[in-house]
């Protein structure tokens, strides 16, 4: 993304925000091992709002004088020579903002700030984090109680952030098929080796062979290769088991590519499937197909939820699995769609509506642990004024 596109991003969350002060904060760096981080990857809205792709900077948008300011983190030589650091010129660079600041001249602005500012605007932590299984990054936290010591009162501003980046301008929308296409491209290479992997990291690497070495920056999420049994561990990512002859191997991979997620997919038969798992995979591809018709501007999000069920419905009558409103959340106990973007687990904002420019996931799947069998397929759509456009079209979703 060029300059223009983070400096228009900030004027509009200002604008929206009615001049309002907003202070982000980017993400700290995690541990991996004892004394190793994590590969980095920056918190979504700072990197909308800013570009900066490096940990512990600071944004602050002051929307009534219509200025920006990056302030630096506090880096030891140590620390700068190991990791190396963002240099003040770049970072002004490629954001856009008016001023690079030190850590010290940084505090010493939000205190003159808050002369003018009551309320400071800043991206707390998801509602939902409570169901998370795993710890969150603390500099969220961190910047939300530095605000509350200097300002009299410190307000979200996720909710607003997320109806923005729902609504994909082209330049995102080009970035989004720009994954998409490299992804498609991958599994076509794959589908073509199905039957001559022995393991499910076999596929794996293949995949992030293809990703790293057609220009994707890697994964967007940790990939899903998971056979047999596995397929009905939703988020199963361990990819270590052996093939088998005759078994399904669903594969949930997406390529990143210019700071945007794709999401894609396809489970494939090693082998000639049985009887079962094709009719169980008839059955997945059928819905998916009715499900993605179903998406248009205006269409409530509500109305959709309850077309969706009553089409996997169908599907599991088809397979004789239906006998009460429970079998629907025992085979098919996950969410049809999400939003697609910067996360692949974009927030839409909480709209009643579909809207144009939208992108999401329809991912349809039915998982059998009893018959070891997992389907899921899926595919990234661009909702527009002529009807839903299925930007992963060109890959099958045949066996």
């Amino acid at each position: 993304m060029d300059t223009a596109f983070h400096i228009a991003n900030r004027s509009n969350i200002a604008a929206v925000l009615n001049g309002g002060l907003i202070v982000l904060s980017a993400y700290s760096r995690m541990q991996r091992t004892n004394d190793a981080a994590h590969l980095f990857q920056q918190e979504s809205n700072f990197w909308y709002l800013s570009g900066v792709e490096e940990p512990d900077w600071l944004l602050i948008i002051d929307g009534m004088q219509q200025r920006s300011w990056l302030v630096m983190p506090e880096i030891s030589e140590v620390h700068r020579t190991f990791d190396g650091s963002l240099d003040p010129n770049k970072a002004k660079q490629i954001s856009g903002v008016n001023s690079v600041v030190s850590a010290d001249e940084g505090l010493q602005l939000l205190h003159s700030l808050a002369k003018r500012h009551s309320v400071a605007y800043t991206v707390g932590q998801s509602a939902h984090a409570d169901q998370f299984n795993f710890a969150l990054n603390p500099s969220i936290t961190k910047n939300h109680q530095m605000l509350e010591r200097i300002f009299e009162r410190v307000q979200d501003c996720r909710l607003e952030l997320a109806k923005m980046r729902a609504i994909k301008q082209p330049v995102e929308t080009a970035a989004i098929r720009k994954a998409v296409n490299l992804t498609v491209g991958a599994f076509r290479q794959v589908r073509e080796k199905i039957n001559e992997y022995a393991y499910e990291y076999e596929i794996e690497a293949d995949f992030s062979y293809a990703f790293r070495s057609t220009g994707s920056s890697g994964h967007a999420y940790d990939p899903i290769v998971a056979s047999g049994l596995h397929a009905c561990t939703l988020h199963y990512n361990h990819n270590q088991a052996k093939l088998s002859s005759r078994q399904f191997v669903l594969m949930d991979v997406g390529a990143t590519y210019g700071g945007y997620a794709a999401d894609i997919t396809r489970t494939y038969a090693r082998g000639d499937a049985t009887k079962r798992q094709r009719e169980v995979h008839s059955a997945v591809e059928t819905a998916h197909k009715r499900v993605i018709n179903l998406l248009a501007p205006h269409v409530s999000i509500e109305s959709y939820q309850a077309s969706v069920d009553e089409i996997m419905k169908d599907a599991l009558r088809e397979l004789g699995l239906y006998k009460d409103e429970t079998s629907l959340r025992r085979y098919f106990p996950h969410a049809i769609s999400h939003g697609l973007g910067i996360d692949v687990h974009d927030s839409l904002g909480g709209p009643k509506h579909f809207e144009e420019n939208m992108v999401l996931t329809v991912e349809p799947g039915i998982y059998i642990p009893e018959e070891s069998i997992g389907v899921r397929i899926e595919d990234d759509i661009l909702i527009t004024s002529s009807g839903p456009q299925n930007l992963s079209a060109k890959l099958s979703t045949g066996l």
